[in-house]
């Protein structure tokens, strides 16, 4: 279902929900505007009043999404029927329901807000969870395994990731998703590292090693291709990417199923073709397939014609599907307003990378929390702040409304 008949039918469902109840009140759907959207990681928060100022942010800075991690690395900052608690909370109930409290938040806020997940990752650092009931320790055969048999090594400040290649864990992250969607009244999924990881990790990844390529996953191609890995390394690479692809259109029909009406898009690499052949993200033919509503390409980049050459690109290949650009927001405040600008004028609007860029966040794991660095970020936010506000006022008019 393409992206025009997705919103179609949405309508008509709108207009059927009408006429049932005759007589009554009921509003339908307001067209929806251009997007101003922030990712807020799963380290910017560690508590409810930490949310709130989150969403009071956000709205201040003239947002309208927010993008909020629920999902890291297999483990939950919501109340999940399949995974635990994150380690951030020492894989213990913390209390509070944070993906619940975001919620109310942003509604009273008049904010959309998107489940942010990311789907391949299974593990972040250099030493292995504590939790036995995480999937590192769980589900050691789900994870991606070389051509000599050796399991993904852990690394610092990096993932370990699961197999897509493997039906039963298509299956399983569908299922995580399913429960998220079905049990929290989002706005939206958006999906990260859907794509393989396979970035490689100096002193860590071995070389010459290619994942997964384990027994049950070549046989997988082997039984589909009549070919091997060695043989042709072309077709293996694009039977890989279509796993990826086939996770997606699973995922699109879990929310066609279950709630038609929520958006679901996915953050992707600002080069296509290069996002493909490096990482086996097809996010053309997921587009060419209707599988999303919207695509983040993750343009991060303070070179201005290397932005805008990405900017260039996306337009033919995104077709009807509203391109809602990532900005990463550095110490060059007028470099950032621009692109932020040029995003919103050229497409359906931009996502800022990220909260703690702009506001003090909890983040130790990740951000530099030292005076002079919380210093730069206060000056950033000044003189960030009227451009936002700005661009928040005339939003509509510089880009399309979706």
């Amino acid at each position: 279902m393409s992206h025009t008949l997705r919103s179609l039918l949405a309508l008509l469902v709108s207009v059927a929900a009408l006429i049932g109840v005759g007589c009554q009140s009921v509003s339908l759907p307001k067209a929806r505007p251009v997007t101003r959207a922030m990712w807020v990681t799963r380290f910017d928060y560690q508590t409810p009043q930490d949310i709130e100022r989150i969403a009071e942010s956000c709205k201040l800075a003239g947002c309208n999404t927010i993008l909020f991690q629920v999902r890291g690395n297999a483990t939950a900052f919501y109340r999940s029927s399949y995974e635990p608690w994150a380690e951030q909370f020492n894989f213990a109930d913390p209390g509070f329901d944070p993906l619940a409290v975001a919620l109310e938040a942003a509604r009273k806020r008049d904010l959309r807000l998107h489940a942010w997940v990311n789907v391949m990752p299974g593990w972040w650092g250099g030493t292995p969870p504590s939790d036995p009931k995480q999937l590192y320790n769980k589900k050691p055969e789900w994870f991606w395994y070389d051509q000599q048999g050796e399991r993904q090594p852990l690394a610092s400040r990096f993932y370990v990731s699961v197999n897509p290649c493997l039906p039963e864990v298509r299956e399983y992250l569908v299922d995580v998703i399913e429960d998220i969607v079905g049990r929290y009244p989002i706005d939206g999924v958006h999906l990260d590292y859907i794509r393989l990881p396979n970035d490689e990790i100096k002193g860590v990844t071995k070389a010459g090693a290619d994942y997964p390529r384990d027994r049950e996953t070549v046989a997988l191609f082997r039984a589909e291709t009549n070919t091997t890995p060695d043989a042709n390394p072309q077709a293996w690479d694009d039977w890989r990417a279509e796993q990826i692809t086939k996770l997606v259109r699973d995922t699109r029909r879990m929310i066609d199923r279950a709630k038609p009406y929520i958006e679901l898009s996915a953050a992707v690499g600002p080069v296509p073709e290069k996002a493909k052949r490096e990482h086996f993200q097809d996010v053309s033919t997921w587009i060419d397939m209707g599988l999303l509503d919207a695509v983040y390409p993750m343009n991060y980049s303070q070179d201005r014609s290397t932005f805008n050459e990405r900017l260039a690109a996306w337009r033919p290949v995104a077709k009807d599907v509203p391109v809602v650009m990532g900005v990463e927001v550095e110490n060059n405040v007028q470099l950032s307003a621009n692109q932020l600008e040029a995003s919103l004028r050229g497409f359906r609007g931009y996502a800022i990378f990220a909260y703690s860029s702009l506001f003090d966040s909890p983040n130790t794991t990740l951000d530099d929390q030292s005076e002079a660095a919380r210093e730069a970020r206060q000056t950033r936010r000044k003189a960030m702040m009227p451009y936002l506000q700005e661009l928040s006022r005339s939003g509509a008019a510089a880009g399309r409304d979706y």
